[in-house]
């Protein structure tokens, strides 16, 4: 392996850049959407801890949104820098879906950000509520065009190619927006984004109620928190369901390399394995727990469907593009360990963390004769990143799987990378933004912590002042 080789290193690179930006992305989306809930409430009931709650947690929504534009930026940077040949391929595609992401949306979800800081006290409450849900839809624009140019890498549609066969380019702006990948990915997506600022409102509220502290707050927060994590999990798995279908249809190996299945296998035989122990070279089966019909289910909805395995696909794919083939020596599928584990790993977690909330309920009920034990509590305390990690699983599977192609069916991954660029250039940036990145990491770490630990202003006493006659009259440098 040449450590030096231009490809390894800008997919490292770019795969490492991508999997940060991510972690603020999902938290953005869910803790905008959770803000503009607790404004609501607090507009509807005009209880006092409801604008508390959106205050503090909005503190921790804005700290991320900063972190996440940051990094949003460099990512986009390395489409030039690193993968010139492949923005140049399908740059009139893959470009229209990003511009609308960033001159519409960004734009429209940041000027709205703006004035919900600034407008506390210069706005109508009204008003005021309106800017934050439009800039929480402004977010989900965001991501929607974000997922429409990514589905295009996954299933390439509304293009036709250049005279010369060198690029492509768009025919159908409305397919490639309303691409079937992307309008399946984007519930799945924004509902797993659900389930990570469930998490956090749920280890946050959990810090507070373990040291009885904020109680009157932070119990709603915790109910809303765990209710929100359930939600969310029943959104992700019926979105999933619906995303596999399409994901066996366009990308069928995909679907071979999520269960390593090397021949098709129909009924009975087409099972999910939901662990597995294989031969070093990845081509045996040693032992395995195993579900029958399942994979032929969640392929094709039926009992007796036929899922193509990696074999089949190899030599279909070899006869429907020789000239890859023969780049590729015949070997079309991804790396199937790293497709296998994320895909399992995507789910365990997202089961981990919706077991916690179940859990949850059950020890906050109303009815409850005994107190919540600590160990519980620290459950749910630790318990904040486990729906980022299936996220984030979720995306391993989803690029890795596409692998070898970058765009496909049309280009190799290798095909994509700058041809210009030595390795030693890529490995300087990649070293560089690495630390840059891991330094950020950890003080956007410290700053959520420590305003998480620091909680929300207290309640007022009997006898103190109504804090709703003068709440919008703060000043924005007291309130964030």
């Amino acid at each position: 392996m040449d450590l030096l080789d231009p490809l390894l290193l800008a997919r490292w690179q770019f795969g490492l850049t991508t999997l940060y930006h991510y972690l603020f992305v999902p938290l953005t989306l869910g803790m905008s959407l959770s803000v503009a809930i607790f404004q609501t409430a607090w507009y509807r009931t005009g209880h006092i801890k409801w604008l508390h709650l959106t205050r503090f947690f909005g503190k921790i929504f804005l700290i991320n949104f900063a972190m996440g534009v940051v990094t949003g930026i460099v990512q986009e940077f390395q489409f030039g820098m690193n993968w010139s040949a492949y923005s140049r391929f399908v740059g009139d595609v893959f470009g229209a879906p990003l511009a609308f992401e960033g001159l519409m949306a960004f734009f429209f979800e940041a000027t709205f950000i703006g004035l919900w800081i600034f407008g506390w006290d210069k706005l109508p409450k009204a008003v005021h509520l309106a800017t934050i849900w439009i800039a929480s839809i402004g977010a989900l624009l965001s991501a929607y065009f974000i997922l429409a140019a990514n589905a295009f890498m996954q299933n390439p549609v509304g293009y036709q190619m250049s005279s010369d066969g060198g690029r492509a380019e768009m025919v159908d702006f409305a397919a490639v927006l309303f691409n079937p990948v992307a309008v399946r990915a984007f519930p799945h997506t924004i509902f797993a984004a659900m389930m990570f600022a469930a998490g956090v409102i749920i280890a946050v509220s959990a810090w507070h109620m373990a040291r009885a502290q904020n109680t009157e707050m932070m119990r709603p927060a915790l109910r809303y928190g765990l209710w929100f994590m359930i939600v969310s999990f029943a959104g992700v798995a019926l979105s999933g369901d619906q995303l596999g279908l399409i994901m066996v249809e366009t990308q069928p190996m995909k679907m071979a390399a999520a269960e390593a299945m090397f021949n098709t296998s129909c009924g009975a035989d087409a099972s999910f394995s939901l662990f597995s122990i294989g031969t070093p070279d990845g081509t045996g089966e040693i032992w395995s727990l195993r579900v029958p019909y399942l994979l032929s289910f969640l392929s094709t909805h039926t009992l007796d469907g036929c899922v193509e395995g990696v074999n089949d696909l190899n030599a279909q794919y070899a006869a429907q593009w020789p000239e890859f083939a023969a780049q590729l020596d015949g070997v079309f599928n991804p790396v199937l360990w790293i497709t296998y584990w994320s895909f399992r790993w995507m789910m365990g977690f997202g089961g981990a963390a919706v077991a916690v909330a179940v859990a949850g309920l059950w020890f906050t009920r109303k009815n409850a004769r005994r107190a919540v034990p600590g160990w519980a509590w620290k459950i749910a305390i630790w318990s904040a990143p486990v729906a980022l990690f299936a996220s984030l699983t979720g995306w391993v599977f989803t690029e890795m799987g596409r692998q070898p192609w970058i765009v496909f069916g049309l280009m190799l991954t290798q095909d994509g990378v700058s041809p210009s660029v030595p390795g030693w250039t890529v490995l300087i940036s990649l070293l560089a933004f690495t630390a840059i990145y891991a330094t950020l990491a950890v003080v956007e770490i410290r700053l959520i912590i420590t305003t998480a630990k620091k909680g929300p202003d207290p309640l007022p006493l009997p006898g103190d002042p109504d804090p709703t006659d003068h709440a919008l009259e703060d000043t924005p440098t007291t309130v964030y």
